[in-house]
């Protein structure tokens, strides 16, 4: 009878026990400006690599872009000599073709696909597990990797615009390759916020690591031997959004207004490297109304 009425009690004690731990953080809406898009440097204790059932890290967060002091944003060509990517002379008339008739796709809402998206300025959040990993772009749109030794790409792929990836563990290194990538010549896509052009002979080797709960880095190699003379690395680290951030609803087309008044190019890029967005005039002291926008 004592050990039925110690069984019961015990029982009954569950639940409170269970309410009195702190919830996990559910993702919850928020702003998103440039406090929360920009990640700012972890100063606390270094907290563990989290690791799957597999015992690989678990590569899954929000994870916010940490800015490099001295180099551009957005730039493929930020640790190359003058910020500026190795062309080829084919790769040079490509970019010029970028620059003087190509939209930035992501400004008319079309994806911007990999490498591009490793470059951008806005988080990403990552869903892993040891079969697939998902990244979830603010772009409304994703990625889906297959993880496994042995896998093999098919003869013939489809261009696409983060092509087609496969991955494998070389020790706490996950690392994925991309092949079957649309072309800047044939298709409205650019390597990066430049508008430095992408070929369907891209292959792209990313190498991701999470040394710590707090961060998750990069290194990344692209070889494109039809656009750039030489394979070329791009190295980024990102840290760890606040409990309960998580990718938010984007809807790019809507209100789009000015999606039929943007004009070819990135605009003027600067000796720093970063896109300039061309020349602006000195504003209106009234802004203009809504006739201004009228086709």
């Amino acid at each position: 009878m004592r050990r039925t009425l110690l069984a019961c009690t015990a029982a009954l004690l569950l639940p409170i026990t269970a309410c009195a731990q702190t919830p996990p953080a559910t993702p919850t809406p928020f702003e998103l400006t440039a406090e929360t898009i920009t990640g700012t440097p972890y100063k606390g204790p270094k907290i563990a690599t989290p690791r799957g059932i597999d015992g690989k890290p678990d590569l899954s967060g929000y994870w916010r872009p940490l800015r490099e002091p001295g180099k551009p944003g957005g730039n493929m060509g930020k640790d190359q000599p003058n910020f500026t990517l190795p062309f080829t002379p084919v790769g040079e008339r490509a970019h010029i073709y970028s620059q003087n008739h190509t939209v930035d796709p992501e400004a008319v809402c079309i994806l911007g696909g990999i490498p591009r998206h490793n470059a951008s300025g806005l988080p990403f959040e990552i869903l892993h597990t040891p079969e697939r990993l998902a990244t979830l772009y603010n772009y409304n749109t994703h990625r889906l990797v297959t993880i496994g030794d042995g896998l093999k790409f098919i003869d013939k792929l489809e261009p696409l615009y983060f092509g087609h990836a496969l991955a494998h563990w070389e020790g706490d290194t996950l690392v994925i390759e991309t092949r079957g990538l649309k072309d800047s010549s044939k298709e409205n896509i650019w390597l990066d916020e430049n508008g430095d052009p992408t070929s369907d002979e891209t292959t792209v080797i990313e190498r991701w690591t999470r040394p710590d709960f707090n961060h998750i880095q990069l290194a990344m190699t692209i070889t494109d031997l039809k656009y750039y003379t030489r394979p070329f690395t791009f190295n980024r680290t990102w840290v760890h959004g606040d409990p309960g951030q998580g990718v938010n609803e984007y809807p790019c087309n809507e209100n789009n207004i000015d999606a039929a008044h943007i004009g070819p190019g990135a605009g003027v890029i600067g000796p720093d490297g970063n896109r300039g967005f061309g020349y602006q005039d000195a504003l209106p002291a009234v802004p203009p109304g809504p006739e201004a926008y009228e086709n």
